[in-house]
């Protein structure tokens, strides 16, 4: 109970910060909001033991840190880039998406593989218990 609690806490905290920042940006979190965020996701899923179904949640940000890691390795050993520029959603910007496209495409994505992680979750949560 404790955790559904916290977890309620952070999901409203997020909840107020997106409706205050909708584009244009009022605030911005950085990179210690943002660290600190996903840590908690990590261990809140290490505690709900669906640390595997994770990867599948937050496939968006395995997606962006994935495309720094082929950027640094085209440019170091194959000497061109594969992205204009890197992580993914600069180069989506750099092809000339607007901002709030980026974003609102970002989101999409994030609530289709946040649902498919879920259902994946729930359906496995039989097998070990």
């Amino acid at each position: 109970m404790d955790l559904a609690a916290f977890c309620a806490a952070i999901s409203g905290a997020l909840l107020a910060f997106l409706w205050f920042n909708i584009y244009p940006a009022r605030f911005f979190m950085g990179d210690t909001g943002a660290v600190s965020l996903g840590l908690t996701l990590g261990v809140v899923s290490l505690l709900t033991n669906s640390a595997l179904s994770l990867f599948v949640i937050a496939f968006l940000y395995v997606l962006e840190s994935g495309s720094v890691a082929i950027q640094l390795f085209s440019k170091k050993f194959l000497k061109r880039k594969v992205f204009l520029a890197a992580p993914l959603h600069h180069h989506f910007e750099a092809i000339g998406w607007p901002e709030p496209k980026v974003v609102m495409r970002a989101w999409i994505f994030t609530i289709i593989t946040s649902m498919i992680g879920t259902i994946i979750t729930i359906l496995g949560m039989g097998r070990y218990h």
